[in-house]
């Protein structure tokens, strides 16, 4: 088979084989994914090589145009290659897969395949990957030329651990507007996202004497808990049922700040009533303690209303945290952080120890890209995107795996589902992950172990179609487990 050269004069040359004795089992433009896909996974097709346009493709190995446009509408799904109109089809991911640990899903093998020890999972359901495909580049830039154009030279030096003021008002302007805020300007923090907050806040609060921190059982593992536990504090958790925290157990855990994601709990997706709410702020109140309110994606929301924050009840006792980790890339690390006034100037001359200050260009250009709009243009965007999936996944569930009980699909980027009584968890994310999906459980993030096995599916970044292969195969890994 020949050689085909693409139109950069800088990529690697492609490869393809076709079988065309065996195209009954495996179509050809699947044939033409999987070689592309190999040839970007073992380091042939390296970043940023281009491809050949489809009709040059698919002369050269004398297919029809349509196989390779569905090969490469395939790939773009699945994070492999990126494509632009009226630009070339390019790789878009390094060698081995997206960055992150994030993979791109593989088409499914034979449904009795297991796969190879080591072997990069072919779907994965993983949280907390944002599709940073989606990023709005061509908006983000005009925001930096306006900031290259209009801002003065004073705002390029050093600045106070606070971050630029334009940056604080159009984040309370939006914020006041969305999420019901109580906003201050003159009380905002900019960081470099809610680990870095909240390991902020911590700090300052160890150091006022605060000894008992309580968060939500189940919670992340990464950011709160082994910070506060490092700084010598007490970590307690509070049960949360499927409306979120109970405040009972808050009540009676002596606790002085608390961690909370009231708007859609992470991970079992509960909202936290009205009348639950007010109590957590009677509590405070009572207490002098503080809540920290992470607000992690309740701009994703599709079949409910909008629930305000929890700051704007009582921004003397709330520290509300927000970050773009989620709601635009990680890789920008900007979060930020309404703070009550008599810590804010602790919370800043704490961050400006820490790294001198979140990078201002990056700081005016977010707060240019809110002032325009485009941030707003950029969720309403991303909704419907990240509402089929959910779809998808929910409709592949209830096809193919009825007996797990979704919870918390109403916002956010993953969904819980619930296992029966007779499946163990451990064994389900095992049998999932020899089969090539990777997924986790609820139990890895419970301070207490009783509760019921739950896995976690994260849909942020896989096609519907991967999606529904994805569950399909753990249906698969389910009846072993039963077999067993």
């Amino acid at each position: 088979m020949p050689r085909i050269r693409t139109n950069s004069s800088t990529a690697e040359d492609l490869l393809i084989e076709l079988d065309r004795d065996r195209t009954r089992a495996e179509p050809l433009h699947r044939q033409v994914a999987a070689s592309i896909r190999e040839s970007v996974r073992a380091g042939r097709l390296r970043h940023g090589a281009s491809l050949p346009p489809t009709r040059t493709l698919a002369a050269g190995l004398g297919v029809s145009r349509g196989v390779v446009v569905e090969a490469y509408q395939q790939l773009v799904a699945e994070g492999y290659l990126t494509s632009r109109a009226g630009g070339y089809t390019q790789v878009a991911l390094e060698q081995g897969g997206p960055a992150g640990g994030a993979r791109p899903a593989a088409p499914a093998g034979p449904p009795a395949r297991t796969r190879a020890q080591g072997a990069p999972p072919a779907v994965d359901f993983g949280y907390g990957h944002t599709d940073v495909s989606t990023f709005p580049r061509a908006a983000w830039l005009r925001s930096v030329r306006t900031v290259f154009a209009a801002t003065p030279n004073e705002r390029f030096a050093y600045l106070d651990g606070r971050g630029v003021p334009e940056l604080h008002q159009a984040l309370a302007d939006y914020l006041n507007r969305v999420r019901g805020t109580s906003a201050d300007p003159r009380h905002t923090v900019i960081c470099s996202g809610f680990g870095q907050g909240v390991s902020l806040l911590i700090q300052v609060l160890a150091d006022r004497g605060v000894r008992r921190l309580a968060v939500e059982d189940p919670s992340p593992d990464d950011d709160a808990r082994p910070l506060a536990a490092a700084a010598g504090l007490d970590v307690v958790g509070i049960p949360v049922g499927s409306d979120g925290i109970l405040v009972d157990e808050l009540e009676r855990a002596d606790a002085d700040a608390v961690v909370l994601t009231p708007s859609h709990q992470w991970p079992t997706g509960g909202v936290l009533s009205a009348a639950a709410r007010a109590r957590v702020i009677r509590w405070a109140q009572r207490r002098g303690a503080l809540v920290i309110e992470d607000d992690y994606d309740a701009e994703y929301r599709y079949d409910r209303a909008p629930v305000g924050a929890i700051q704007g009840l009582a921004p003397e006792h709330v520290v509300y945290c927000g970050t773009a980790s989620k709601t635009l890339v990680p890789g920008l690390r900007l979060g930020w952080m309404l703070v009550p006034p008599h810590l804010v100037d602790d919370v800043a001359q704490a961050k400006l120890l820490a790294d001198r200050g979140s990078a201002v260009i990056d700081q005016l250009t977010f707060a240019d890209f809110l002032a325009r709009g485009e941030f707003d243009r950029h969720l309403r965007r991303m909704r419907p995107v990240y509402r089929r999936r959910r779809d998808a996944l929910l409709a592949a569930l209830d096809a193919r795996l009825p007996e797990l009980v979704p919870t918390g699909v109403a916002a956010g980027q993953h969904v819980v589902a619930w296992l029966p009584p007779d499946l163990d968890e451990a064994a389900v994310v095992a049998a999932a992950a020899r089969r090539g999906v990777a997924l986790r459980g609820v139990a890895r993030y419970r301070l207490d172990p009783a509760g019921p096995g739950g896995l976690i599916f994260g849909y942020a970044t896989l096609s519907e179609r991967t999606i529904a292969e994805g569950i399909a195969t753990l249906a698969q890994a389910v009846g072993d487990v039963r077999a067993a």
